[in-house]
């Protein structure tokens, strides 16, 4: 080790930057990007100058062997001290991740240098020592498809913590710094979101209702405060909502008998959904006042609670409960669409770039979040529009009281096909900003919160 920071200190300072980094391992033939080097001289700075002293780099070349030790007997699946091609495949599986066994050799010859296309404890760890990203843990923790990114829909598939997280109590601070994310996001994001109820449920042929037109109607209305009706209801449900997906889903992965802190795609697909039906069946009257807050007039209730008693003396309990089938049937189409053109991106991603780093970058993950939650929307909408128009159905003056079936045959029959997508441009519009704002408060949060970050 002495020998190593004495090559890599190439100013004789005593101390190695990030640029003395790149010089000297430019000498040894390893090549990094800036990226990866600021995250090595980060990670052992304990004194914050910006450079490793010799006692640093000790300390962090010593942790980082513990976790490469770790993640080898991890993917040493036959326990005889050697990774091949097939365990390599294995593991990447696991995570769903699939790649062939070409890759997988490609990924054993970079590391190999006795050439025998397998890898031994010496050659992981000279391949790994000073590359901080690139290895299994961190696929996980950089393409795990989570709720941080909210876009004011279910999202179907919570987080997964690994038994570290659970054990020091880390999972609970991830929860918090999700939901503050979520709720802010949402509110950033409310006016489009109450535009999108009034267009489902008011828009028509004869009342083609667009979107300058509607905010004009709701500013003249109620003022600029209106653009936030409803959103108060929607922020409170996120705590519980999350709180008992998160505690369904780990039960439900006990059920099915999974013994793996990752499960394979269908699993956390069927996991994932049963989780939400449940955490939506106990959280559902709070989404049936969201719709009736958005839709109010000026003065019509005092507030939430007001609303609640309102509904329930006029329209007894069942009301709470209307639109609630559309709304779980919408569960799987849009979480299935959704998980599966998430995996498919992020599939086609690894394959073509991921040659030095498992890193995406938050550019390309904000992508992946963002095509793939629009595809789920998109399939799942007409469900959605339906569920919010018998949650109304009560407040529009002399309309008719139908049934799921009754509602979408009379939609179609009046205002045809595309009548099933009313208020879907506001609801399209809304997607980067939330995904781009839940993944900035979320990453601010987690270091208030004081998350490590990986």
């Amino acid at each position: 080790m002495k020998v190593l920071f004495q090559v890599l200190d190439v100013n004789g300072d005593g101390g190695i930057c990030v640029n003395d980094l790149t010089i000297g391992l430019k000498k040894l033939g390893v090549h990094r990007t800036e990226h990866e080097l600021m995250k090595i001289v980060k990670a052992g700075d304990k004194d914050l100058d910006g450079q490793l002293d010799f006692g640093e780099f000790v300390h962090y070349l010593r942790d980082h062997e513990k976790k490469l030790r770790l993640v080898f007997t991890s993917l040493d699946k036959k326990n005889d001290g050697r990774i091949d091609s097939q365990e390599i495949m294995q593991s990447l599986r696991d995570l769903g991740v699939n790649i062939s066994e070409e890759q997988a050799e490609k990924i054993l010859r970079s590391m190999d240098k006795n050439g025998t296309m397998t890898i031994d404890w010496n050659e992981w760890r000279d391949y790994h020592l000073l590359h901080p990203a690139g290895n299994i843990p961190e696929i996980i923790l950089y393409w795990k498809h989570s709720t941080i990114f909210d876009v004011g829909e279910s999202l179907l598939v919570p987080d997964e913590f690994t038994a570290e997280e659970k054990q020091t109590g880390m999972w609970w601070r991830h929860l918090v710094a999700g939901g503050g994310a979520g709720a802010v996001s949402r509110t950033c994001t409310a006016p489009l979101d109450r535009l999108k109820v009034l267009m489902q449920v008011h828009a028509s042929k004869s009342n083609s209702m667009h979107i300058s037109g509607g905010f004009t109607h709701m500013i003249r209305e109620g003022g600029v405060r209106s653009l936030w009706r409803g959103n108060g209801i929607n922020v409170i449900k996120i705590a519980p909502e999350s709180a008992i997906k998160f505690m369904a889903y780990e039960h439900i992965k006990r059920l099915m008998g999974s013994n793996q802190e990752t499960l394979g795609i269908t699993e956390r697909l069927v996991a994932g959904s049963l989780a939400g039906v449940i955490a939506q069946s106990s959280i559902y009257p709070m989404e049936v006042l969201k719709t009736r807050m958005a839709l109010r007039k000026t003065g019509q209730y005092s507030g939430i609670w007001d609303c609640a008693k309102r509904i329930c003396r006029r329209e007894g309990v069942a009301a709470f409960y209307k639109g609630y089938v559309p709304n779980m049937l919408g569960i799987i189409p849009y979480a299935g669409i959704d998980l599966a053109v998430y995996e498919t991106l992020k599939n086609s991603w690894l394959q073509r770039f991921a040659t030095d780093s498992a890193d995406p970058g938050v550019f390309v993950l904000l992508a992946c979040c963002t095509t793939s939650s629009t595809c789920g929307q998109l399939a799942s909408y007409p469900l959605a529009l339906v569920r919010t128009r018998m949650q109304a159905q009560a407040t529009v003056e002399r309309g008719p009281q139908m049934s799921m079936m009754g509602l979408f045959r009379h939609i179609v029959r009046t205002e045809g096909p595309t009548g099933l997508y009313r208020g879907l441009a506001p609801n399209f519009m809304k997607v980067l900003p939330s995904v781009s704002i839940s993944y900035v408060v979320y990453e601010h949060l987690k270091i208030t919160l004081g998350v490590r970050s990986h």
